[in-house]
C-alpha cells in the first residue's frame, strides 16, 4: 500500500502551456516538480528494510510531542528493569538519536531504525529518544538543525521541570547528567551541529549535561570531491553513492546553495571554526572503509583532532554507508553497540 502527497496542487509552469515535470526524482519516494511542488510517497520499497523486527527485546517505547507547534514527536525506549539492572544503575544515560535519510526522506518509524533503537536502549542500555526533523525539500535546511535544536530545548525543560511535571519515563530514568547526542548519516550531521552549538555557547542545557557525542558515518559535501566519492561516480552497483548524496544535498540545501553551504561543509569559508567552539563534548566517530564519504570522514577526524578536540575514531573493515541500519543483527553491528556502549558508559 502507499499514498503520496503534495506540497501545493499542481499547475502549469510559469509562462508556459506546458504542465510542470519532475526535475528531480529521489528513489521513487520525493519529486520536486518544475514548478516548486514537491509530491511524497510512503511507499519505501526502493529501499532494503526490515520486514519484521524482534518483539522481544527488553525495551518498551512510546512516542512524545516535543514541538506541539509544528507536530514534532520523538520516539522514547525505555530498557525494562532486567535490562536496567544489568547496567548496574537505576538512572540511565539519555542517548539522543536522530536518523538517517539524506535530509529528505524515513523517520524513527522506518523499521530499520526502530530496530536500531531498541538494539541501543536495550544492550547500551541507555534511555533513547529518537527524533524526527522535518524533511527536505518542502523544509531546506537549516530546519533539520534548527528543529534539532528543539528537542534539547524540549530536554534541558524535562530536566528542570522536576519529577512531578517532566515526564514519567524520564523523571523515573533518566540521568541529565549523561546525555549523548548520536545519529548516522545526515543524523551525523545534526550531531555534528549541536555539538557545535553547544560549544560555542549557544546551546543551554543546564540542568542537563552534554557528556557526549556520537557520529556514525556523518553526511557532509564540499564541491570538490574526495578521491573516494570521485570513485563511486564511475560504480554504477554503488546504491549509498555519490550520485544519490549529491542529489540529496540538491533537494536539502537552500535553493542556489552550493554543497560548501557550511551546513553541508563545515570546513567552508562560511563555516565556523572549530577552536571556537572551547566546550565541544568528547566525541566518537565511526567510520565504514567502504563508505563514500570515508576521505571525507577521516578528513574530519584531523581537523578535530587539529583543533584540540577530544575524539575517537573506529573504523569498521569493509562495510559500508549505513550498515547498522541496513542490517541491524550481525557480527559488524553487534560490535558497534558494543564500541558505543564504552564510549557512553567510560566514565565521562
Amino acid at each position: 500500500m502507499s499514498s503520496s502527497s503534495s506540497s501545493s496542487p499542481a499547475s502549469a509552469v510559469p509562462g508556459s502551456d506546458q504542465p510542470p515535470h519532475v526535475v528531480e526524482d529521489c528513489l521513487g519516494i520525493v519529486q520536486l516538480l518544475s514548478d516548486g511542488t514537491v509530491r511524497r510517497s510512503t511507499d519505501y520499497s526502493s529501499l532494503p528494510l526490515l520486514s519484521d523486527v524482534p518483539s522481544d527485546l527488553p525495551v518498551q517505547w512510546k512516542d512524545v510531542v516535543y514541538d506541539a507547534t509544528h507536530a514534532l514527536r520523538l520516539r522514547v525506549y525505555r530498557p525494562t528493569a532486567g535490562a536496567r539492572e544489568e547496567g548496574g544503575s537505576k538512572k540511565l544515560p539519555v542517548l539522543v538519536y536522530f536518523h538517517g535519510g539524506g535530509f529528505c526522506i524515513a523517520s524513527y518509524e522506518v523499521p530499520n531504525f526502530h530496530a536500531d533503537a531498541l538494539r541501543l536502549a536495550a544492550e547500551l542500555p541507555a534511555l533513547v529518544l529518537s527524533a524526527d526533523y522535518p524533511l527536505a525539500p518542502e523544509h531546506r535546511l537549516p530546519a533539520a538543525h534548527d528543529d534539532a535544536e528543539s528537542v534539547f530545548a524540549w530536554l534541558r525543560a524535562q530536566a528542570a521541570s522536576g519529577a512531578a511535571a517532566a515526564d514519567p519515563w524520564l523523571a523515573a530514568s533518566a540521568d541529565f547528567d549523561r546525555v549523548f547526542v548520536c545519529g548516522d548519516s545526515a543524523g551525523g550531521n545534526i550531531t555534528h551541529h549541536i555539538a557545535m552549538q553547544h560549544g560555542l555557547g549557544r546551546l543551554a542545557l543546564a540542568p542537563a549535561r552534554l557528556a557526549g557525542c556520537v557520529m556514525l558515518w556523518p553526511y557532509f559535501a564540499g564541491e570538490e570531491r574526495t578521491p573516494s566519492e570521485a570513485a563511486s561516480l564511475d560504480d554504477a552497483g554503488d546504491f549509498m553513492g555519490t550520485v544519490l548524496l549529491e542529489q540529496m544535498w540538491r533537494l536539502a540545501l537552500p535553493v542556489g546553495a552550493t554543497r560548501d553551504h557550511p551546513a553541508a561543509n563545515p570546513f567552508s569559508p562560511g563555516s565556523v571554526p572549530l577552536h571556537e567552539a572551547t566546550a565541544f563534548p568528547p566525541a566518537l566517530v565511526v567510520d565504514a572503509d567502504r563508505d563514500v564519504l570515508h576521505d571525507r570522514i577521516v578528513d574530519y577526524i584531523a581537523r578535530l583532532k587539529a583543533a584540540g578536540k577530544p575524539v575517537d575514531l573506529v573504523v569498521f573493515a569493509g562495510q559500508g554507508h549505513g550498515f547498522f541500519v541496513y542490517k541491524p543483527w550481525g557480527e559488524a553491528s553487534d560490535e558497534l553497540i558494543r564500541v558505543i556502549r564504552r564510549f557512553v558508559h567510560s566514565g565521562l
